[in-house]
């Protein structure tokens, strides 16, 4: 089935604040005069939040589109709260966690760098700011594009 205008608007707000959001992050490494880094497309942690602005894009969206008042805006902002908490929270402690294992294993292989095993992901989760920074991209994606795209002039 394909989706129905307001469908579209909600998938397209989601999808697109979470592409701005990455090649935000892309942006902001080439500022900081770094070298282009072709996995900053697709890894995660860093400012701002992919999966928060994709979320609060939808989660928006799905109000304008639907109500604010709504059954599914309850359920899309309920999702969206738990994705925030989870980016910030649990994501963020896993990643600190990995910082101390490396550096643990590190230690413990002092002697024998050659069997050091594969290191851990460290950037896992995001500060309260970068989640607020995909938040703000995300309700902005969503509501320019609900009233300069969708919303006939």
């Amino acid at each position: 089935m394909i989706l129905s205008g307001n469908g579209f608007e909600v998938l397209a707000a989601g999808l697109l604040s979470a592409s701005l959001a990455q090649l935000t992050k892309v942006a902001l490494h080439l500022m900081a005069r770094k070298p282009f880094n072709f996995r900053l497309l697709v890894e995660t942690g860093g400012m701002p939040s992919t999966h928060t602005a994709s979320m609060t894009g939808l989660s928006t969206a799905t109000g304008l589109v639907t109500g604010f008042d709504s059954v599914d805006y309850a359920i899309a902002l309920g999702v969206t709260l738990i994705v925030m908490y989870d980016a910030a929270g649990v994501r963020r402690a896993a990643g600190r966690m990995a910082g101390i294992l490396n550096q643990m294993t590190r230690e413990l292989y002092e002697h024998h760098p050659d069997k050091v095993p594969e290191r851990l992901r460290e950037l896992l989760g995001h500060t309260p700011i970068e989640v607020f920074g995909g938040a703000l991209v995300g309700a902005s994606i969503a509501l320019g594009l609900h009233y300069w795209v969708f919303i006939p002039h």
